[in-house]
């Protein structure tokens, strides 16, 4: 909201006054904040003592939330708030808060859905004007230099000469939010059944794009949970041409320049509708995402390109993102120095036709023929960013050479063009570690480990939750947020406890130690003390021991990462199996049933959910594996995928509600169970994979 157009505010000591105070963020330990410490702005962080200042002065909040790797964020700091006009009509009408949206989401939420009720939009760069008390009046994304200053000063004369008409919007602006959190509480007659899962996917395939696969338009985002459930749906519905799409859309991901075909890797999204150019920002939570549904893709169609994809993008996560310490880094920036040392998007990444010609030599046509060094290739001006369109061995056909000979060479390609880009600039990094992310990470290791049993993905996964463990978690069950140099800060969010109770669910399936199945019960039960909310049968974003904000926000939706509720829903399910407590029953099925009428509206903005849903409507199992080969035989059940089991194994006498009673001394026995029912216990794999059904 914005006035109409007037003669700009300017206070009369304007061009006179100097600054009250000076610029906090250099007290702060987020790549994101520093990076702005010494911009003319008075920045500070989102704290109490922020806060209070605004009250005590009367002064509008000026709220600016983006990340380190943000593209669009850099531009503006370097347009407007890197610059001294900018900065006193910052500095003289606000108080400054710049927030890392990666270390505090729950801002970033607040803010985002009031800038959706009022431009229809959102995205970072996030600016928000608010009153003193936080209530948001006015907001956007990026802005030019000039249409930035003139709204501050526009805003700001408003609120000096007529207060109460941004008190009325921010009251009205209000309520809309509060309303944003209503949640119908599901009735009883609510039920699951395969129906309901048609109707959606029909739906959902008017937004397929069968030619290049993901989503329809541009720009275009892999969202690897909805492909995780399509992946799902197809194997158990038995739907060829929906498993051809997903099969589609993983190859045309992974060929286009969106995937580092030197580093390995993906960027976060592509600008283009075939995948070609990404923004080029790199960020551990896409790629951890992405490296679980690579290596279930592998072990559903034994396809070697996904290996491949998942053994570079690992190389990558441990070369450039992984601490000594077991901890995982955020990001790496999209921009980097060109080779005139200024700061450009993709510059680490793209290449000029003459330095591949040079570098590449005599096997030049070979290369460009694989990558499409041609007008299908071509990002702008004289750059290319590599791209496939076939496959290997159409490739080799084509240049009437062995399909072993092309992987030969291009092996060396690759190790000749990765030599040369080390020369150039790298990117920024973001190193700080973020508990949510860390956890994402390590559900990725643990399912490349059960599907390609190289041990070190294990170790890796094992390092990290001790990482967690030992840094994160304090002694009376609580999650850090975030660990920077040495220091772990920021109480936890929903995210960090579902994710990471994800995580060790996966640890323990992979190294049948019931510690790691032992601390999701706690975390769980930490949970319901502190983020449970009664009326909806939901959990907060939030603990009730953080800081109140404008409101207390229930994440809900997936996006390109899960809602936090259905993670944690997810995991209920499975804990119930485990510990047969009744609570995690009902509140999994209640808080399904509490989004089932929002699933009609938007399915692809519930694909956690219909994951979840499908262990109601079709075939579930337990497997539960007892003896000294417990382990082995649990690895044999990472050859195939079953995503419709929860697999449980110990090699002595368990503890938890399925381990009971089953462990017989010098024997190996698998036991088959669904729905309250066992099956007679098994000996092989083989056997027990027969009563494994589909549908």
């Amino acid at each position: 909201m914005l006035p109409e157009k007037q003669e700009l505010f300017y206070p009369e000591n304007m061009t006179t006054q100097k600054p009250k105070y000076t610029n906090k963020l250099i007290e702060e330990s987020s790549p994101y904040l520093l990076q702005h410490a010494h911009n003319p702005v008075n920045w500070h962080a989102w704290n109490d003592d922020s806060i209070a200042e605004a009250k005590d002065e009367n002064k509008l909040l000026l709220i600016s939330v983006g990340y380190s790797a943000c593209h669009w964020c850099h531009v503006m700091e370097h347009e407007s708030f890197e610059d001294e006009s900018v900065a006193k009509i910052m500095n003289i009408h606000y108080v400054n808060i710049k927030v890392d949206r990666e270390e505090r989401p729950d801002i970033d939420q607040v803010y985002m859905n009031a800038v959706q009720l009022m431009t229809g939009s959102g995205g970072w760069p996030m600016n928000i004007v608010a009153l003193p008390d936080g209530r948001p009046v006015w907001g956007g994304t990026y802005f030019r230099k000039e249409q930035w200053k003139d709204a501050l000063l526009q805003i700001s004369r408003l609120y000096k000469e007529k207060p109460e008409q941004l008190f009325e919007y921010a009251e009205k602006l209000n309520e809309g939010l509060q309303q944003l959190q209503l949640i119908k509480v599901p009735e009883d007659t609510a039920n699951f059944n395969r129906e309901f899962l048609q109707e959606l996917l029909a739906n959902w395939h008017k937004n397929m794009d069968l030619e290049h696969g993901g989503p329809k338009g541009a720009p275009k985002f892999m969202m690897p949970n909805s492909m995780q459930f399509l992946m799902r749906y197809a194997w158990q519905q038995e739907d060829q041409e929906l498993l051809d799409y997903v099969q589609l859309s993983l190859k045309k991901m992974s060929y286009g320049g969106i995937y580092d075909h030197i580093g390995g890797g993906f960027s976060r999204y592509s600008v283009d509708e075939k995948w070609h150019i990404p923004h080029f920002e790199k960020m551990l939570y896409d790629n951890a995402q992405l490296i679980t549904l690579y290596s279930q893709a592998y072990a559903l169609t034994g396809y070697d390109w996904y290996e491949v994809v998942v053994h570079q993008t690992l190389h990558f996560v441990e070369k450039e993102l992984t601490d000594r310490s077991g901890a995982f880094y955020s990001a790496l920036d999209a921009d980097s120095p060109d080779e005139n040392g200024h700061p450009k998007e993709g510059a680490y990444y793209a290449w000029t036709k003459e330095e591949l010609q040079s570098l590449i030599g005599d096997e030049f046509p070979l290369f460009a023929e694989l990558y499409n060094i041609n007008d299908f290739g071509r990002w702008e001006e004289d750059k290319y960013v590599l791209i496939r369109n076939m496959e290997t061995k159409e490739v080799a056909q084509n240049l009437n050479i062995s399909e072993e000979q092309l992987l030969e060479k291009h092996g060396d390609w690759q190790k000749i063009l990765n030599d040369e880009r080390q020369k150039r600039a790298k990117p920024g990094l973001d190193d700080k570690s973020l508990t949510s992310w860390n956890a994402l990470m390590l559900s990725a290791y643990a399912e490349a480990y059960k599907v390609f049993k190289n041990p070190a993905y294990q170790e890796a996964a094992v390092n990290n939750a001790q990482f967690i463990i030992e840094n994160q978690l304090t002694k009376d069950g609580r999650l850090f947020h975030t660990y920077k140099n040495g220091k772990s800060s920021i109480n936890g969010y929903l995210e960090d406890y579902a994710f990471t109770i994800e995580a060790f669910l996966n640890l323990y399936e992979i190294t049948t130690e019931e510690k790691w199945l032992q601390l999701c019960d706690e975390l769980a039960e930490y949970c319901f003390r502190n983020f449970y909310d009664k009326n909806t049968g939901f959990f907060f974003f939030t603990s009730e021991k953080d800081r109140p904000l404008v409101t207390r926000n229930i994440e809900y939706t997936d996006n390109v990462i899960p809602a936090s509720n259905s993670a944690m829903a997810k995991n209920l399910f499975i804990l119930h199996r485990h510990f047969s407590k009744e609570k995690y029953r009902s509140t999994a099925e209640n808080m399904l049933k509490g989004v089932q009428d929002q699933m009609k509206k938007y399915p692809r903005g519930y694909s956690n959910w219909l994951d979840l849903m499908m262990n109601y409507t079709h075939p579930f199992y337990e497997v539960v594996i007892t003896g000294e080969q417990a382990r082995d035989l649990s690895s044999e059940f990472g050859n195939f995928y079953l995503p419709n089991i929860l697999l449980t194994g110990s090699e002595k006498p368990g503890k938890s509600a399925l381990l009971k009673d089953r462990f017989k001394a010098g024997k190996n026995l698998i036991y088959i169970c669904s729905e309250g029912k066992c099956e007679l216990p098994l000996t092989s794999v083989k056997d027990s994979l027969n009563l494994i059904k589909r549908s």
